[in-house]
């Protein structure tokens, strides 16, 4: 791959993406037109292709997401949260304390440091904790293989899941590709710009697709305005986002890699089970639908779990709501996290005591 002119990785790359993904629509996959790009990133990363998605378009791609989400937010989302809250936090410290296990478990049987398993195997937002990875002392190659491998597992799996779950309601609307404009889509990219411009300036992680999302909930909530989306803008965005994750599987970090493959694999697994257990037990406490309880507890980043929530047609303000709460819970606790794994966890200081 690595021998094709750009332009010509480009074209593959495009060509590639929108069969995939129309083939994945034709079979009624959700987030089809997430993993179709992701997939095909996937191989063209691991064979050398030397394109790659600029970091702007990746934002502005979340910031995207962050519009769509909002025509689903609305204060009431607080209420089922504040009422059962006990409940709430109980699965909260679980998956904390099963994202703490994973690593310790990978940290302990690996030859990968603390901070690199810490950071690693931590279920929050993966581009928030990419950039937060190397000022705690971790390998941020590797911090960036392990958080895309799982989301790519993550995405596969809860798709999948969607798929069989609902049935033939997973995709059951008719989706209207090129609706009749009107000023919503411009008040849409004013708050995606905005959402945008504040986020580093006010270090929220994952400000990107938060900002726009409250911004735009405000409004809508408010009746002062109403966002627009139009499928074809979420479809350029999803496949943004599945491009940056795909095509950040390249031959020199998987080859880095490949020493703990095994071991990353199988803490990505396990630590998808215990999420899958503790949705289970959401479902009898709270009484929501399989699907939203599994999204809700689901260890992906946050952009493709909103992705997969819209196109399974669950309580997608609960699973942003769960998942928001879970993202700053983990980047509070994090750097906490780190430290004792690199402290404990190692097999040499266990062997030394």
């Amino acid at each position: 791959m690595d021998h094709l002119s750009l332009r010509a990785q480009w074209a593959i790359l495009l060509i590639a993406s929108l069969l995939l993904g129309m083939l994945l629509l034709v079979f009624q996959v959700p987030a089809a037109l997430l993993l179709g790009p992701m997939i095909v990133g996937v191989v063209m990363g691991l064979t050398g292709a030397k394109v790659r998605i600029d970091k702007r378009f990746f934002v502005l791609a979340q910031a995207v997401l962050g519009c769509m989400i909002a025509q689903s937010l609305s204060p009431s989302i607080l209420t089922p949260l504040l009422n059962d809250w006990p409940v709430v936090v109980a699965v909260l410290i679980l998956t904390l304390a099963a994202s703490a296990l994973s690593g310790f478990m990978l940290v302990r049987f690996s030859h990968l440091p603390g901070a690199t398993g810490a950071w690693g195997s931590s279920p929050g937002g993966a581009s928030a904790m990419v950039a937060m990875a190397g000022d705690f002392g971790a390998d941020v190659r590797l911090v960036a293989f392990m958080q895309y491998l799982r989301v790519l597992f993550v995405a596969t799996a809860a798709a999948m899941v969607a798929r069989i779950g609902l049935g033939n309601n997973a995709q059951n609307a008719t989706l209207e590709w090129f609706p009749a404009l009107h000023s919503g889509l411009l008040l849409t990219f004013i708050v995606m710009v905005a959402g945008v411009w504040l986020a580093p300036r006010l270090r929220v992680p994952s400000g990107a697709l938060l900002l726009p999302a409250f911004i735009g909930a405000a409004l809508h909530s408010s009746g002062v305005a109403t966002l627009q989306v139009p499928e074809w803008l979420l479809a350029v965005a999803y496949s943004l986002i599945g491009w940056s994750v795909g095509l950040r599987f390249t031959r020199p970090v998987f080859l880095l890699a490949l020493r703990t493959l095994p071991q990353m694999v199988v803490s990505i697994i396990g630590l998808m089970l215990l999420c899958g257990g503790l949705a289970w037990v959401l479902t009898k406490v709270l009484h929501v639908d399989i699907m939203t309880a599994y999204l809700a507890t689901s260890p992906g980043g946050l952009d493709t779990v909103a992705i997969i929530a819209a196109g399974s047609r669950v309580d997608i303000a609960f699973v942003m709501a769960m998942q928001t709460l879970r993202l700053f819970t983990i980047l509070l606790t994090g750097p906490a996290l780190a430290r004792y794994l690199s402290r404990f966890a190692r097999p040499e200081t266990s062997q030394s005591g």
